[in-house]
């Protein structure tokens, strides 16, 4: 996958019998989605986008070249990738999931906790996913001020101050 495309949304099944997809947004302000068309698939592939309507969840949408419900029905899951250099340009303390994603994970003390494997946003705020040696299953880190302090981008790297308990003891205390 090119790293100056940002996944903008994703297509979750038809909407209606004439073409039109069931379109969820991962903009900020969700209609905005619309702006940075055209918009790439992971295989390559390039749609127009027009939303038509707001449904629960999402829009209606049509996408270029896809004419009817089975065509659209193929794209369900299908995820939609906008240019980063047409994306607004973030403050200092914002970041895109695509940039935290890889970043190596240090405690205060400079021990190695692991690395962010992905971003999830349930709904109450962005929660880190970080895998690494001596932990069983995946930690999670709500991304907040207070657990993680410092994020630097051209190292390659975030602070985090995680609540006790969460990481294995890297002194094995």
């Amino acid at each position: 996958m090119d790293d100056n495309l940002i996944c903008v949304g994703a297509v979750m099944g038809a909407f209606g019998v004439r073409g039109e997809v069931r379109l969820k947004s991962f903009c900020a302000d969700p209609s905005a989605i619309e702006n940075y068309s055209p918009l790439t698939t992971e295989s390559g592939q390039s749609y127009e986008l027009k939303l038509v309507r707001s449904v629960k969840g999402g829009f209606g949408a049509r996408l270029s070249g896809v004419p009817d419900k089975e065509a659209a029905d193929a794209l369900r899951g299908t995820r939609l990738f906008a240019r980063r250099d047409d994306l607004p340009n973030l403050p200092d303390d914002e970041y895109y999931h695509s940039d935290l994603i890889g970043l190596v994970v240090l405690d205060t003390g400079g021990a190695l906790l692991g690395k962010v494997s992905n971003v999830h946003d349930f709904g109450a705020g962005d929660i880190l996913e970080i895998v690494g040696k001596g932990l069983k299953e995946a930690a999670l880190l709500p991304f907040t001020l207070a657990n993680v302090p410092t994020v630097d981008l051209t190292a390659g790297k975030i602070i985090a101050d995680p609540p006790e308990g969460m990481f294995p003891d890297p002194t094995g205390d």
